[in-house]
């Protein structure tokens, strides 16, 4: 690849493979393309701050960052260590900055790296914002190295921790005292990502232990595919909370916008599971009330329970760039995704594992039962719901192919399935008697995704099944 590789935002940011495409050149160019769409949208003269992950050379490409902006004559907060994105994400409304470069590839495989930009009101930024952002960044020419050293050293790049605003602004959100006397056991996996210590610090001092696996930084990230809280990179963790008597698990995923729930008995609760039931204690036990805004590929839990409690529940694209803004437009209570990333009212409009780990363990604190009494409850509520994704690498060669089977308008029936409707707000995604699977391309890796939910485990493998045989992958 030349260093003039084309740079495309998915659905959270331009991700490429280190070295190849994301280089200290290409990082450089979207820098300097940052502050010139800064610029002219008059926010640069609010400063940028920039933050970055745990993966090989990430302080290194935030540094550059720093110095392209300084450069600029941007004034720019460099956080002092790495960082998780929502804690970065929430420093811009904090300082009031106009808006934060982040460097981190979330929960890709450890040969990638990347780049968010969260604009000023900290959420992932629109389809607008990243177009123009593109458009940009195609208009720069190689960046001077020399330019950069300079802004380096022109007074305008000042380090800053980002954790204290952060810490204080969730203890007035989450009733960390309950949590803290509840005498819990939490095993946390950090994945080696930036929320490594964050858990700890929050929760310290009181009855309730908190134990860290993988809390110290390795960008090969040993052990698991990537560190992405699912299942199939939870090993450790899956064995170690029933081993050791702990009350719950927690893992977060690289960047920490993202959060896998394992219960008492070592049992991963799938990320749509997590998703419900971080709604049901909004609406049940805190009473809150609010739009829900959901990916289409979230549980249909969400809309029986929007029926039950007399809330909306809207569906959109997969991706924060699509929900942030309908749920600042609506004033949503909650928005989240079928990845395991979830926004809260009163916070960012952005996803948080932290945040969503906290609210776990105080609906765990306030009504005294375990994770998997939590999940009883919400089957009994809206029934049984079982739910498994399938991620399929494949030949770009192949992918018009499979598009024109994933947008068949007359497909009505999936092997044995009947097909009642489909939709194609993302993707296609077909509904049945008493379930749906969802087809889409990933907005951020070479994958394609197959979805399904169902009553039973059995018709949930048997509409993936079918799918695959649909799709010829």
């Amino acid at each position: 690849m030349t260093q003039q590789a084309e740079i495309r935002f998915g659905t959270d940011g331009w991700r490429a493979l280190i070295a190849e495409d994301y280089t200290y050149a290409n990082v450089a160019r979207c820098a300097q393309g940052l502050c010139d769409y800064m610029k002219r949208r008059g926010t640069a003269e609010r400063g940028l701050i920039v933050g970055y992950d745990t993966r090989f050379l990430s302080p290194e490409f935030a540094a550059t960052v720093a110095g392209v902006a300084a450069s600029q004559g941007v004034r720019t907060m460099l956080a002092d260590k790495s960082a998780p994105t929502p804690v970065l994400s929430y420093n811009v409304l904090h300082h009031g900055a106009g808006g934060a470069a982040i460097i981190t590839a979330s929960h890709n495989p450890a040969t990638w790296n990347g780049f968010k930009f969260k604009p000023e009101y900290a959420g992932s930024a629109t389809q607008e914002i990243t177009d123009d952002l593109e458009k940009a960044i195609r208009e720069v020419d190689a960046i001077d190295t020399a330019k950069i050293s300079a802004g380096r050293n022109s007074g305008l790049v000042e380090d800053f921790k980002p954790s204290g605003p952060y810490f204080d602004h969730v203890a007035r959100l989450v009733d960390l005292d309950a949590i803290r006397s509840a005498g819990f056991r939490v095993v946390v996996d950090a994945m080696y990502g930036a929320g490594a210590g964050y858990l700890p610090r929050l929760l310290e001092g009181g009855a309730t232990i908190v134990e860290e696996l993988h809390g110290y930084r390795n960008p090969a990230f040993p052990g698991m595919a990537q560190p992405e809280p699912i299942a199939p990179n939870l090993a450790e963790l899956l064995t170690r909370v029933p081993a050791s008597g702990a009350s719950v698990g927690i893992a977060l995923d690289g960047d920490a916008d993202r959060v896998g729930i394992i219960d008492e008995g070592g049992r991963f609760v799938t990320t749509l599971d997590t998703f419900s039931l971080l709604a049901l204690y909004l609406l049940e036990v805190k009473g809150w009330r609010g739009s829900l805004i959901k990916g289409v590929t979230a549980s249909q839990a969400l809309n029986k329970m929007g029926n039950i409690y007399g809330v909306y529940v809207h569906e959109v694209q997969v991706g924060f760039k699509h929900m942030g803004p309908r749920m600042d437009e609506l004033n949503a209570l909650m928005a989240g995704e079928e990845s395991g990333g979830f926004a809260f009212r009163g916070h960012v409009p952005e996803r948080d594992g932290i945040l969503s780990g906290l609210y776990v363990l105080e609906y765990m604190a306030k009504t005294g039962k375990t994770v998997s009494e939590l999940l009883e409850n919400l089957f009994h509520l809206v029934g049984p719901h079982f739910y498994h994704r399938r991620d399929i690498e494949f030949d770009a060669n192949d992918r018009e192919r499979i598009r024109e089977l994933v947008n068949n308008p007359v497909l009505d029936r999936l092997g044995d399935f009947p097909v009642v409707s489909s939709d194609s707000i993302d993707g296609r995604r077909l509904h049945f008697d008493d379930g749906w699977l969802g087809v889409r391309f990933s907005g951020t890796e070479p994958l394609l995704r197959i979805y399904a939910e169902a009553s039973s485990p059995e018709r949930v493998t048997g509409l993936l099944d079918a799918a695959q045989e649909y799709l010829g992958v």
